[in-house]
């Protein structure tokens, strides 16, 4: 009897799933490829009919306005560029400062939310249900228009110990300057810190090998104060303060925080922070009522046991949501624009548009520092969700 090798029938037929799905991916792509064809060259034919040069060679001529406020060195005869990185480090400066403010905020918020205590619980539950239920713009306005800009004036200004001054100008503050004795501090706290470290693990070494707890909280905290302190002696002091004072109609000196920065940072702070709070108060009811038992069968104080046992169980069903939230800082940030605060929407997007009319490269370039900072937080979270990640074995 002889075997012979069984065929497969229409393997290469359209009647075949798998060949069928090739196809219709095949031809997806090249639709998609011929419209972006199209609109590029759709938009070349229009710039070339209105005699509009494309290109970034504008970022190189000088802008002739001021800016507000600027974290690095600015003045009006600077370019485009340079424009483009004050905005740029401005939209980070307001992301990262309503990051830090609505994380600690949120998470206290979604505790009291679980506590026994009926009063504080009432209070954050109203407190999320009015905040997260009112659009940001409108708190953005709110914090603005009618809280800030009802401030007093300069020379009324609400002052702590003549070195922090309060007005509707701005929050003004004592700036730091570097000193000579910069670089001594700083190699100073390295040591103090490489230090601890050092000592802190060797000190865990000894507890597994030996049963001793030896505390390294006494030593580290004089090495950091004793290390710099001595290095303040020595070599001088690492920093100078530049204090703000009264002259004219408004303050000189130091650090201004302007009234748009603050209402932006108030109203993203407490408007994503009431989100948080929900989604800390799901990851600790996510938690088996189990570990919160046999926490209690072994005596832990509920700090401990919050700290120790609910919450880094609890981080696997936070950190997916928590980054979404702080995604949404990022990009509700652009709002900045509706007060003025001189982020990248309202500088690149819009007063160098306006100025030089090369609108397709503004967007683009707006649009792209966008999409860095989303990706960028997103890889951070998703780097720091798979170290903390629970590993079954």
């Amino acid at each position: 009897m002889s075997l012979r090798r069984p065929t497969v029938k229409g393997a290469f037929s359209f009647s075949n799933p798998a060949v069928r799905a090739w196809l219709f991916q095949i031809l997806a792509v090249v639709v998609v490829l011929l419209i972006a064809a199209y609109l590029i060259h759709n938009t070349i034919t229009n710039l070339s009919n209105r005699g509009i040069t494309s290109g970034f060679a504008f970022l190189d001529r000088a802008a002739g306005f001021g800016i507000v406020q600027h974290l690095i060195d600015y003045q009006q005869g600077d370019t485009y560029g340079r424009v483009f990185l004050v905005g740029l480090l401005n939209t980070l400066l307001v992301s990262a400062l309503c990051i830090v403010f609505a994380s600690i905020l949120g998470f206290f918020l979604g505790l009291a939310r679980l506590s026994d205590n009926w009063l504080l619980r009432k209070i954050s539950t109203v407190y999320i249900e009015t905040f997260r239920n009112i659009p940001p713009l409108l708190q953005i306005f709110f914090w603005y228009f009618a809280v800030l800009r009802n401030l007093p004036g300069p020379r009324q200004a609400v002052d702590a110990f003549d070195l922090v001054f309060l007005s509707n100008r701005g929050l003004y503050i004592p700036a730091p300057q570097l000193g000579e004795g910069m670089g001594a501090f700083l190699a100073a706290v390295l040591i103090a810190v490489g230090v601890t470290v050092g000592l802190y693990r060797y000190n865990k070494t000894h507890q597994m090998k030996t049963g001793q707890l030896r505390r390294t909280w006494p030593w580290a905290i004089a090495l950091l104060i004793g290390l710099p302190a001595l290095a303040h002696a020595l070599y001088g002091a690492a920093l100078h303060w530049d204090i703000p004072a009264l002259r004219g109609f408004n303050f000189r000196g130091g650090m201004a925080l302007i009234p748009e920065l603050a209402a932006l940072t108030l109203a993203l702070s407490v408007y994503t922070s009431a989100f948080i709070a929900e989604i800390i108060r799901a990851g600790i009811l996510s938690v088996p009522h189990g570990q919160h038992e046999a926490a209690r069968s072994l005596a832990l104080p509920n700090p401990v046991t919050l700290r120790q046992v609910i919450i880094p169980q609890a981080m696997r069903v936070i950190i997916p949501p928590l980054t979404s939230q702080y995604l949404n800082i990022a990009k509700n940030s652009s709002l900045a624009a509706a007060i003025g605060y001189p982020d990248m929407v309202s500088l690149f997007a819009g007063t160098v548009l306006n100025q030089t009319g090369q609108a397709i490269e503004t967007i683009a370039i707006t649009m792209s520092v966008y999409l860095i900072i989303s990706l960028s937080i997103s890889l951070l979270m998703n780097i720091y969700n798979r170290r903390i990640a629970l590993v079954e074995r």
